[in-house]
């Protein structure tokens, strides 16, 4: 899986997910730390890459502009380390790697993920 790591998450994460096997790369990396949310959501749809984050503005920004990407993974309640992220988002991931690939907002919890189809319409 094609996956990019905003800069909530430490560059750690996206070195570690690189070594369980998933293409990922982090905004630092790609000189993009300190850029607006849209502007990583860009790139994560010209890249066709996954956004990984902590940050709950994606998911926001998604509902309201009713958006079909990028596909997001947000942590919510994990906690700081490397080692918990890289352990949630590798419990979860295979998990749910078809509706990220279609277009999905997932939310993983300490005890449980959360997902919803993107587009998001709660007409």
């Amino acid at each position: 899986m094609k996956l990019l790591v905003d800069e909530a998450l430490q560059d750690a994460v996206a070195h570690r997910l690189t070594t369980a096997g998933h293409d990922t790369t982090h905004v630092r990396i790609l000189g993009l730390a300190g850029q607006t949310d849209d502007e990583v959501m860009a790139l994560a749809i010209s890249d066709n890459r996954v956004l990984v984050t902590t940050d709950t503005d994606f998911g926001t920004i998604l509902a309201l502009t009713g958006a079909a990407a990028p596909s997001v993974l947000l942590l919510r309640g994990i906690g700081d380390s490397v080692d918990e992220r890289v352990d949630a988002l590798l419990d979860v991931l295979p998990r749910v790697e078809y509706e990220l690939s279609e277009g999905a907002v997932v939310v993983i919890e300490p005890d449980r993920y959360r997902m919803r189809y993107l587009p998001i319409d709660d007409a």
